[in-house]
């Protein structure tokens, strides 16, 4: 036999030493995505006149990307915060506005993806926005960013009040130049809402909901939001007045990782 023949029956032996090896090992097996648990609907099956301008699934948002965990631009939230919502909803359209959720349920992934931006501190590319006057280095400290969130529990919804008839929020286009979300209305990322004083996510004092230099308009439309939302069970967040958080919450010590996605609460009875 050659050396070439003996050679080429040595690597056929352990090719086929290598397949049996390889055959034998069990095949992996995929983990299923958690899903939500039957309390939890997709706002639209409850209140579907309700705007939505899901940030986090784009990259118009304090972190420049689209944010683990948000799948599909779908508002996720428990049925009960949902029902009070459709509520509110119903006395805003009576007065010629309607509600625009920016945020609804939020899972760990997604916090957990806050938490390594914030630590990041070279990453300021949105800075110029969201957070102008504010020290990147101070976002845990002064409690913009924390390992928690009430959004994972389900009943907590960041939102504004948008004037009928509604007009779209253009599309955002990654690297458009920033204009500061204090800055006044007309100068600021147009998203329909009516004047609150800044925009959505604006890490800042003049986010305070009662924020002593918030006047005339921007007072009256804050205060609208308010106690529109206070008369269906909502309690606002001082420092931000977008956030609201529905009371009592079913879920008020879990803090749950499903993907925002349709499938999460395929099935569930909107109610």
């Amino acid at each position: 036999m050659t050396r070439l023949g003996s050679a080429f029956r040595v690597l056929t032996a352990a090719a086929a030493a290598l397949f049996c090896v390889t055959s034998a090992a069990p095949a992996a097996q995929a983990v299923p995505e958690p899903k939500a648990p039957p309390e939890f609907v997709a706002l639209r099956t409850v209140a579907p006149t309700i705007i939505q301008e899901m940030r986090y699934t784009t990259e118009h948002n304090f972190v420049g990307e689209p944010v683990d965990g948000y799948r599909q631009p779908v508002c996720v939230v428990t049925r009960p915060a949902a029902q009070a919502l459709r509520r509110a909803q119903s006395q805003l359209l009576r007065q010629g506005y309607s509600l625009k959720v920016y945020d609804c349920y939020r899972p760990q992934r997604a916090v957990d993806h806050f938490v390594r931006w914030a630590n990041d501190l070279e990453d300021e590319a949105m800075k110029k926005e969201f957070y102008p006057q504010v020290d990147k280095s101070r976002l845990f400290a002064d409690g913009y960013i924390a390992e928690k969130s009430g959004h994972s529990r389900g009943s907590t919804v960041d939102l504004t009040i948008v004037k009928l008839p509604a007009q779209p929020t253009r599309p955002y286009v990654p690297g458009e130049a920033l204009v500061p979300c204090h800055a006044p209305q007309a100068e600021r990322f147009p998203d329909s809402s009516v004047d609150m004083g800044t925009g959505f996510d604006c890490f800042g004092t003049l986010s305070h909901t009662d924020d002593p230099r918030i006047t005339g308009e921007q007072r009256s439309n804050r205060d609208l939001l308010r106690s529109t939302l206070a008369a269906v069970g909502f309690v606002n967040l001082p420092e931000e007045w977008w956030h609201f958080t529905y009371k009592p919450e079913p879920f008020p010590d879990t803090y749950f990782d499903f993907p925002v996605a349709v499938r999460s609460v395929a099935g569930h009875r909107a109610g």
